[in-house]
C-alpha cells in the first residue's frame, strides 16, 4: 500500500470518528434546572430579599429524613398562623424524579413529604405568612 491510501484511510477515520462523536453527543440526555430558566433568573431579588427574611426568624427550618419521608419543621413564630406555599425536593441529576407539593396550612406546625428518592437532593421551601414571602433551600444527601 503506497502513502496515497494511508492517507486516505486516515482521512476516513478521522471523518468517521467526528460523525461518530457528532452522533454521540446528540443522544445525550439534556436537562435544564427548569424551563423557564430566564423568567426565574429575572425575579431573583425576590427570592434574595425572602431569603434574607429567612435567616432573621429565630431558628432555621428543620428537616428529618425518614423511611420514605421528609419531615420539615418550621420556626415557631408560624405557629397558629395561615401559612401557604410550596415545597420542591429537586434531583439535579434526574428532572423525572423532582416532587412538588403545595400547602396552604401547617399541621402542628410540619409538613410531611414522600420521597423515595436516593442521593443528592435540594429541597427548596418558599412559602408566604402575613403578606410576606419566605425562601429556604438546602442540600441534602438522602
Amino acid at each position: 500500500m503506497n502513502w496515497g491510501y494511508k492517507i486516505t484511510v486516515a482521512y476516513l477515520v478521522f471523518v468517521f470518528g467526528i460523525l461518530f462523536l457528532v452522533y454521540k453527543t446528540s443522544q445525550e440526555k439534556k436537562d435544564l434546572v427548569t424551563e423557564d430558566y430566564y423568567e426565574k433568573e429575572l425575579k431573583y431579588q425576590q427570592v434574595i430579599d425572602a431569603s434574607k427574611r429567612t435567616a432573621l426568624l429565630s431558628s432555621e427550618l428543620k428537616y428529618e429524613v425518614l423511611k420514605n419521608k421528609i419531615l420539615i419543621t418550621f420556626p415557631d413564630e408560624f405557629i397558629n398562623k395561615d401559612v401557604s406555599g410550596e415545597i420542591e425536593i429537586y434531583c439535579p441529576s434526574d428532572e423525572n424524579k423532582d416532587v412538588r407539593k403545595s400547602f396552604n396550612h401547617l399541621k402542628n406546625n410540619c409538613i410531611e413529604m414522600s420521597t423515595s428518592n436516593t442521593g443528592l437532593q435540594v429541597i427548596y421551601v418558599n412559602w408566604i405568612c402575613e403578606g410576606l414571602s419566605y425562601s429556604y433551600e438546602k442540600k441534602i444527601f438522602i
